[in-house]
């Protein structure tokens, strides 16, 4: 009798997880076909289409940036500078210096790759809380854009096979698209089939049982950083194909954007936890939910106001999967050590034994 209650729940706690993991998946496409009828002329168009999946591409570049410390409970706040650096510096290498791009390029990767290996000494060798610490690094990066542009914009010829780095479209597909969904693959299968994934996720869970359990925590943290900053400078050189000039005040915006990508993704497909295709489909949502809102005409306000009131909602929902993950993994434990107990409504056993005298 006791176990009626429990298959009573079960296709509601089935449709209820259901929910929750494709929750924004659905919400992805309620959102394509709302603004598909609002704007039949101008949203549902491959056009619209091709657009949103390129003018959000360094967007998702960013939020799977910010997703790997925050893998291990760490936030890295210096990588809407270090885009703004990155886009810099690959310009300004090649017209100023008059490096060859593929040389620009690397020399771009090889400082984001250091810039994200300090923030991760910084955090754990020098202990300084990651926010404290990252956000240091990003007004330095700031400073020095503004000291490397003095205030100027960065304007001359570029190479051709530099500026298809953004405006290639093999199969009419834009190629930053291409760029972002081979980055989620690889990050995906590192995530889920590769120990180094196991790890980072071990290390945001519980960093002293990481260690205890020969996890090294320093050096896996540090790993995260760096990787942070090397997919940011990849991000700058991208964004600096399309902009084909060097500005000092862009970066900035797209740190908020990032957080919004890779918190609101906690509550997609991994309930709770940070993962790559929760992650994009976060930024599915902002692009399908900007682009519907600016074509309706709204000001230019809005979108700022769209990324602000989602990243609130996002660590919202964030924090609520999380304690929900943990209230689920305590009951089922309880549920099974239920299970394994012997019930008291059995009779004790008796050894037929017991009885016999000699």
């Amino acid at each position: 009798m006791a176990a009626t209650p429990l298959r009573s729940r079960v296709p509601t706690g089935r449709l209820s997880r259901a929910i929750g993991v494709y929750g924004l998946l659905l919400l992805t496409v309620l959102l394509i076909v709302f603004f598909s009828l609002l704007l039949p002329s101008t949203f549902p168009t491959s056009l619209n289409f091709r657009a949103i999946l390129s003018d959000k591409a360094e967007v998702a570049f960013v939020s799977l940036a910010a997703m790997i410390p925050l893998a291990t409970n760490k936030f890295d706040l210096s990588i809407g500078y270090g885009l703004g650096l990155s886009h810099i510096l690959v310009i300004g290498l090649q017209v100023q210096q008059g490096l060859p791009w593929p040389l620009a390029v690397l020399a771009v990767c090889c400082i984001g790759l250091a810039v994200g290996t300090i923030n991760g000494l910084l955090v754990e060798a020098a202990q300084i809380d990651s926010f404290i610490a990252t956000l240091g690094t990003g007004s330095v990066l700031y400073a020095i854009s503004f000291a490397y542009t003095g205030g100027q914009q960065i304007v001359g010829n570029l190479p051709s096979a530099f500026v298809e780095i953004n405006n290639a479209a093999p199969l009419g597909i834009p190629a930053p698209a291409i760029y972002v969904v081979l980055l989620a693959i690889g990050m995906w299968l590192a995530f889920e089939y590769l120990p180094v994934g196991r790890y980072l996720y071990a290390i945001g869970a519980n960093p002293r049982a990481a260690e205890l359990t020969g996890i090294p925590k320093r050096r896996y943290v540090v790993l995260a950083f760096a990787g942070s900053g090397l997919i940011t400078a990849f991000a700058g050189v991208v964004l600096g194909a399309k902009l084909q000039i060097g500005q000092s005040n862009v970066g900035n915006e797209f740190l908020l954007p990032a957080f919004v990508g890779a918190l609101l993704g906690s509550t997609a497909i991994k309930l709770g936890r940070v993962n790559v295709w929760g992650t994009i489909t976060a930024v599915l949502v902002l692009a399908i939910g900007i682009s519907g809102i600016e074509q309706l005409g709204s000001s230019f306000f809005v979108e700022p106001l769209f990324n602000g009131t989602t990243l609130l909602i996002a660590v919202g929902l964030a924090g609520y999967a999380a304690r929900r993950r943990v209230r689920t993994a305590v009951i089922e434990e309880e549920r099974a050590m239920a299970m394994a107990a012997p019930s008291q409504e059995d009779p004790p056993a008796v050894d037929p034994a017991a009885g016999v005298k000699s």
